[in-house]
Parts: C-alpha cells; structure tokens; sequence
C-alpha cells in the first residue's frame, strides 16, 4: 500500500492547484485494526477536476464512487485486493478556518471540538507544496490553550446537565417518561459526544473523532473519571429507567476530574 499511496500523491503533486497530500484517520493515529480504510486528504486552493479525478481511480480500481458529498467532499475506492480508500477534498481556506476558530479564537462546538486539529496533528505527510501542510501542523504545536480547553469544558457541561432547562440530561428524561425511543437514543448520542469533548479538554488533547473512544481515552487520558468504563458498558446494557442514573453518574464522577 505504501507505493501506491506515493504513486497517488505524485499524480496529485503534478497539479498546480494541489498543496498537500496526506494520509490520516485510525492508521495514522495508531487506532487502526483490520477493518480500518486509507484515508488520504487532498488539500488544494480550487476544486481538483472530476475528469482527472476518475482517470486515476480507473488505473487501481474497478469499484469507486467519485464526488460524493454527503459529508466532505470525496472519493472511494475499493482495491482488488480489498482494501479501501476514501479521499477527502479541503480546501485551503477551510482549513485555516477551522485552526482560527478554533486553535487561535478558541471557539468550542457542541461535541467534537477539536477533531480537526486532531487529524491535522496526527496527519502523515505525502506530498507537500513548500512546507505548506508542515506549517499547518506547526500553528498547532504550541501545547493545548487553556481558554479552549475552559470553553469547551464550559460549553459541554451547561448542555450534559448544568443548563437549567433543556440539558440533554433532562431531555433524555423527558423521552424516557414518553418512551420515546428515537428521542432517547438520538439524545444519548448528543450527550456522549459532549461528555468526551470534555473528557479531552480536561486532558488538554485533542479529540480522536468518533471511533473506539473508551479504548483511546483508556491509552491517552491521564485522568479518567471513577468507573469511567464500566458505567458506559452498564449504560448500553441497562434499561432505559436506568439510563438516567447512570448517565448521572457520568456527569457527576466526569465534573470531579475537571480542572
């Protein structure tokens, strides 16, 4: 894999408006196991032509999909040998959006904050127009801010419970009196991707992204909230009376840990 990963940085390389390509996701954050694809990031300063774009999945692959937007814009294949590829299309100006708002004006989000400068961070290097991508990674070495780390930890624990009204821990309430089943389970989402956004602040690293969570904070949190995975493992096994307790629980033993 790793040859063609260069062929394809080379092809990409040749187009003036590429300025990096790079590999990231779970194989270059050592999180990666047997079901994990490549995924490859194509940064570029305008839209990297779709003609050019088929020719070069043609040369590895029968099997692709071209220009799917669903999420970032991207690519994927399906190698003969059944590996997977998914190719992910930046621009320049997004990017640097994203480090501002973020590593620079220390903006938090509802779950997930620093997942960008994550994958920035960890991204591995393929092709690089004059040191631009090492730049990138550069502005985000100075250690983790702690106004980011505040605000995120004061973002997410208003929504998980310390909000008055409408918390996710009282919206879960409220769907568990209706038995609401969809209701319960799309708020427990909500409610997890905030509990590990500020899980990672309080460590000051940044967010993996959404896969094998318990394992990496398990690997990477210094600190770990009391019975920090038997109460996620009780919380999807439980009843839905029980769920709130728990995820009480989880707030309660989380606020312990925080700075």
């Amino acid at each position: 894999m790793e040859q063609i990963l260069r062929e394809i940085a080379n092809r990409y390389a040749k187009l003036d408006s590429v300025l990096a390509v790079v590999q990231a996701g779970s194989r270059t954050s050592m999180q990666d196991d047997e079901l994990s694809d490549y995924d490859i990031y194509i940064y570029s300063d305008k839209e990297i032509p779709l003609d050019f774009r088929t020719e070069l999945a043609k040369n590895y692959t029968d099997d692709f999909e071209i220009d799917n937007r669903y999420f970032e814009t991207g690519d994927e294949w399906i190698l003969k040998d059944g590996n997977e590829m998914d190719f992910m299309f930046r621009s320049k100006s997004w990017i640097q959006d994203c480090i501002n708002n973020v590593y620079i004006k220390h903006y938090a989000a509802n779950g997930y904050t620093t997942c960008f400068l994550h994958n920035i961070a960890t991204s591995k290097i393929l092709y690089d127009k004059n040191n631009w991508f090492a730049d990138l990674q550069k502005q985000i070495s100075s250690g983790y801010p702690q106004e980011l780390r505040d605000n995120i930890i004061k973002r997410n624990m208003m929504l998980l419970k310390d909000k008055k009204n409408a918390s996710y821990l009282e919206q879960i309430k409220l769907a568990v009196k209706r038995s609401d089943l969809v209701s319960i389970n799309h708020r427990i989402t909500a409610f997890l991707a905030s509990y590990f956004d500020v899980l990672f602040a309080a460590n000051e690293i940044f967010h993996p992204g959404e896969k094998r969570l318990i394992k990496y904070a398990r690997q990477h949190c210094r600190f770990l909230p009391e019975n920090f995975e038997d109460d996620l493992t009780e919380l999807f096994k439980t009843n839905n009376e029980n769920k709130i307790k728990i995820l009480d629980n989880l707030v309660e033993r989380l606020r312990k840990i925080l700075p």
